[in-house]
């Protein structure tokens, strides 16, 4: 099945190939290739000129491409996978290269290794927890998982309990796994989130949005009300205020975020603190 999609992306994609640098920043669709500069000793960043980007192991260039998600590599060819906006972030040196993506608005999230999510646990199986995170499958969670937890000392986890933790497995062929512990084992902030509060779903990418550096909302809402956040990279967002009126406004504000303007926003947020 796989090779069949390959196949009828290439044939797509023949007609269609279209310069990176041309398009960041717009739209590009499933089955289109993309032509990346090559980078050569001999004749300077991007001399080569526009031409399929070669990406198996006797390609000698001097910067390095990284294809993040919505792009697939298909032989020598680097073909987008996902509709949405093609994206690049350059690398913190100048040898060119850098890392391409495809910003697209999906709710179905696929598990990647490092991400931290928010989970809930749906059973107990001996000493894994399940753990629904929104995927496909629910991931596995050991009790060991905790940070102090040993076989004496157990966590208390129920079922119903809010997880905030990271993924250490996340592939295509196996059941992701998380833990509550980083790589020094501690909690780190992760573990099991408190009861009260309130536990709502958004879109991937206005996750990405509130957890950019850069973004100003976070800074806007901490100045309303005394809060407590948690952001999922599956696209839940746990949040806590002082009264549930609070916490009922703060949720409905980041979710309407996702479609105002900036002027929008400091009009909503000026209302908010006068009142």
């Amino acid at each position: 099945m796989a090779e069949a999609l390959g196949v009828v992306a290439e044939s797509l994609a023949g007609d269609r190939a279209r310069a990176a640098r041309t398009v960041l920043d717009q739209v590009v669709l499933p089955g289109e290739e993309l032509l990346l500069p090559e980078q050569e000793d001999a004749e300077g960043p991007g001399g080569a000129g526009e031409r399929p980007l070669r990406l198996n192991a006797g390609t000698r260039s001097r910067g390095r491409v990284v294809c993040g998600p919505g792009l697939r590599r298909c032989g020598d060819r680097l073909l987008v996978t996902k509709c949405g906006r093609l994206r690049h972030k350059e690398p913190g040196g100048s040898s060119g290269g850098g890392v391409y993506w495809v910003d697209s608005q999906q709710k179905r999230y696929v598990p990647v290794k490092g991400d931290h999510v928010i989970g809930i646990v749906t059973a107990k199986s001996g000493d894994i927890f399940k753990v629904d995170v929104g995927g496909s499958e629910p991931a596995s969670l050991s009790y060991l998982a905790f940070e102090g937890a040993t076989k004496r000392n157990r966590p208390n986890v129920q079922v119903g309990d809010l997880i905030y933790g990271q993924f250490v497995v996340a592939n295509k062929d196996m059941e992701p796994e998380m833990v509550c512990i980083d790589s020094c084992g501690r909690a780190s902030g992760m573990g099991v989130i408190g009861q009260d509060g309130l536990l709502f779903k958004v879109t991937l990418g206005l996750i990405r949005k509130l957890l950019a550096p850069d973004c100003e909302i976070l800074q806007e809402v901490g100045k309303l009300y005394p809060l407590e956040i948690v952001f999922g990279m599956n696209g839940r967002i746990w949040v806590k205020a002082k009264t549930i009126q609070q916490t009922l406004i703060l949720a409905n504000i980041l979710e309407a975020c996702e479609h105002m303007t900036a002027d929008q926003r400091k009009q909503i947020f000026s209302r908010l603190a006068e009142s």
